[in-house]
């Protein structure tokens, strides 16, 4: 590599390490009223609209109405004016944590509800969406989906301080909704076991393990998912199937073809039967 490709290869190095330092350049304000749903582009920091958002319903999520019940109490808090709490939703994967945001947003888009979407990297833009949503009248849901982290990633200190604890107060018209496999948003290891310390009687935790349920203690309100029954499975199935155009029901044929789906799989759950009714219609229709 000659001196110049070196040079250059260096300055791109820096400039990309200067890029969350630096002052931003002002981030232009979009049409709220051209989207109920929103992107973040932290490289561009700037907001999308995005038109084609999916149109699911909560009549279309079974299997999880505590969940919606709960959720759902929150989010017409939230619309209402009303104080609502920063919600971190975990469990199960493809039981309908990620479509139940979307699904709040079809529920109230009319009455004032934008979701803006954002990725694990751009947290760190957190101050710039406070600061283009503060005073409006519309209410926002920041909405990052499948959250986890690394202790050393950007984004863990800047939504911890975010959540609770940051000097500078949150805008009153926006909530943090996070979708996460992990309760924690953070991987456990025996290590961290390793490291605790014991005094006589006393167990004192170590500061890692504290440090890592210190994020998820900061969401206001947990809300678990869990693994569906074979009879739920199956209601979803039903559900799917009737929305792709299948009237007939469930019949032992599709019944069988649902289940042996779903052992192929390796899992009951509301994605797979989504999956299923798409392939079932798709075939025979």
């Amino acid at each position: 590599m000659n001196k110049l490709d070196c040079f250059l290869t260096r300055a791109e190095g820096l400039l990309s390490r200067l890029e969350g330092v630096l002052p931003a350049s002002t981030v232009q304000v979009p049409d709220w009223q051209a989207a109920a749903a929103f992107r973040w582009d932290h490289r561009q920091r700037t907001l999308h609209p995005v038109a084609n958002f999916q149109r699911i319903q909560l009549a279309d999520l079974l299997g999880i109405d505590d969940q919606k019940k709960r959720i759902g109490q929150n989010t017409r808090q939230f619309v209402k004016g009303g104080t609502a709490n920063n919600v971190l939703l975990s469990g199960a994967r493809g039981t309908g944590k990620s479509s139940l945001v979307k699904a709040l947003l079809n529920e109230y888009a009319d009455s004032g509800l934008r979701v803006i979407q954002i990725e694990k990297s751009g947290l760190v833009d957190l101050p710039l969406i406070v600061g283009l949503v503060e005073g409006r009248p519309e209410r926002f849901i920041l909405y990052c989906d499948d959250l986890s982290f690394n202790a050393d990633e950007d984004g863990y200190q800047t939504l911890k301080a975010a959540l609770d604890g940051d000097l500078v107060a949150f805008s009153d018209n926006l909530l943090i909704y996070a979708t996460s496999n992990r309760r924690h948003l953070m991987p456990d290891y025996m290590s961290d076991n390793l490291a605790t310390k014991y005094a006589g009687e006393e167990i004192h935790p170590a500061e890692s393990v504290e440090e890592k349920v210190s994020l998820s203690e900061r969401f206001g309100l947990w809300i678990s998912f869990y693994p569906f029954s074979q009879d739920e499975y199956l209601a979803i199935c039903a559900r799917w199937l009737q929305r792709h155009g299948w009237m007939h029901g469930m019949t032992d044929e599709v019944r069988r073809n649902a289940l042996q789906w779903s052992l192929s799989r390796g899992s009951r759950s509301g994605r797979v039967a989504g999956q299923f009714a798409k392939d079932w219609c798709g075939k025979i229709l």
